[in-house]
């Protein structure tokens, strides 16, 4: 099975080579899909038009290079494009390789797209046991399959301001991130129902989650625009997410591996001018479906401002609220990102966050661990840390990130352990091709109050990985 693991990371290296060797035109309708997929990866090969003209846009210019960054855009959670943004979507091979026959027409003609990517990695740790907290990559010194995914989405026109438009948005997730995406009442007997005494982490070693699906309508005419959405999304804060070509690097921070991931409802983002925009949801609690009983209406705010410069982005956000007690990851969370630019090709993003849950079995009214599972001594257990990420482009196709982070899991109710962590990495992003990316990172990670890693057995940790991420 290891061979197999390592030699499926092998051919997803190999891939440019091979499929320059086999292309031949995409445009070239004569050709089978094959053909015509092959040669589309190889023409994204080759480096952008610089020359090319930009599209429309009523938003403030992008205040990033849109390679080698995750995106050129200031956070904004929840959405594919701050609303006046258009779609900046790349045309990948799949979608080029449809484009002769009718059913690409249809989708081209009604905005449709349809693509994806795989992704895995190999790790190298000085634990043996786990990599946890390091999440993802949880499995030590070994190679993963991390996620295959399928997405099919229609992105409304936020530009125009005439008409309504609508969107929609489905995301396939397999593989073994599955772990962490699961939304309890979605799929998640995989994870939930299963546990895995010899595994880190219990469920299915591999498993599918139908990560995100939406439907959105966008009304013009509410302030500078509104998009109001109904379904599964994205939790609105965090640098980082939970598909792979939106990080800025491999691994995550404890501080987001620990916090809510999707929230199932209602939420509107209004536009009110260039610099402000507010977002409300009512939804059913964090990684909780609606019809699940372990579901509470909860709300979430934020609002996002953006300099006249384009330089800083504030983000405060009340992730979670209600006045519920604690059941399935009902926590309750204030969040803030803080987003400075000093060059187009130097930027930081800073977050720093507090959540707790209450009344949480097994923990003493004054918040001391208790009798495990025990109402009586049901208490409040809170949780604090900050994680600042230092982004270097190099040039259009190589950037540098440097991640520090504190974190304080005041009595172990998210990670196992009551300690204070740090965890300092750096890491590196190479384009191969529009299609394919690489990042090589290295990370060290201690906890200080308690032996936090590999089980229990150590303090620290010391771990070296590498991912490919090829887009199709």
């Amino acid at each position: 099975m290891r061979t197999t693991r390592y030699a499926f990371l092998a051919a997803m290296l190999a891939v440019a080579p091979v499929s320059k060797a086999l292309a031949a035109s995409s445009d070239d309708c004569s050709q089978g899909f094959a053909s015509r997929f092959a040669a589309a990866y190889r023409e994204d090969a080759q480096p952008a038009d610089p020359n090319a003209p930009a599209p429309a846009r009523r938003a403030m210019p992008s205040p990033l290079p849109s390679m080698p960054f995750p995106s050129a855009e200031w956070q904004l959670g929840g959405v594919a494009y701050p609303i006046g943004v258009p779609n900046l979507n790349s045309q990948y091979p799949l979608e080029k390789a449809l484009a002769c026959t009718s059913f690409g027409g249809w989708m081209k003609e009604n905005r449709i797209e349809i693509y994806g990517w795989l992704n895995g990695s190999v790790n190298a740790s000085s634990s043996q046991h786990t990599n946890y907290p390091l999440s993802y990559a949880t499995r030590p010194n070994r190679a993963e399959f991390n996620q295959a995914l399928l997405r099919i989405e229609r992105i409304p026109d936020t530009v125009q301001t005439d008409h309504i438009d609508w969107g929609f948005h489905i995301d396939n997730l397999y593989g073994y991130d599955y772990h962490y995406t699961t939304m309890k009442g979605v799929f998640s007997n995989q994870y939930l129902n299963n546990p895995r005494a010899d595994q880190p982490l219990p469920g299915k070693t591999y498993g599918y989650d139908p990560m995100l699906f939406y439907g959105e309508i966008y009304l013009p005419h509410v302030a500078e625009g509104m998009v109001v959405r109904v379904g599964r999304y994205l939790s609105l804060p965090d640098i980082e997410a939970q598909f792979s070509p939106n990080n800025y690097l491999v691994t995550h921070s404890v501080l987001y591996t620990v916090d809510p991931y999707t929230q199932m409802g209602v939420m509107t983002t209004t536009r009110l001018n260039q610099q402000w925009t507010v977002q409300i949801s009512i939804n059913g609690g964090n990684d909780t479906a609606v019809w699940n009983r372990s579901a509470r209406p909860t709300l979430q705010a934020c609002v996002r401002w953006v300099s006249a410069d384009n330089n800083d982005m504030l983000y405060p956000c009340v992730n979670s609220f209600n006045t519920s007690d604690y059941n399935y990851n009902n926590v309750q969370m204030y969040v803030t990102t803080w987003g400075h630019r000093f060059s187009e090709n130097v930027h930081i993003l800073t977050e720093a966050y507090y959540m707790y849950g209450r009344h949480i079995p097994g923990y003493g009214p004054d918040g001391q661990p208790g009798v495990p599972g025990s109402a009586e001594t049901a208490g409040k257990a809170g949780e604090y840390g900050i994680v600042n990420y230092f982004n270097i482009a190099l040039n259009p196709t190589n950037m540098i990130s440097i991640r520090n982070e504190w974190y304080n899991d005041q009595k172990g109710q998210r990670t196992g352990y009551a300690t204070r962590y740090t965890t300092h990495t750096v890491g590196m992003t190479h384009w191969v091709s529009q299609d394919l990316e690489i990042r090589p990172e290295l990370r060290y990670e201690k906890s200080y109050d308690t032996t936090a890693y590999d089980g229990g057995r150590k303090d620290n940790q010391l771990s070296a990985i590498v991912d490919a991420i090829w887009h199709y």
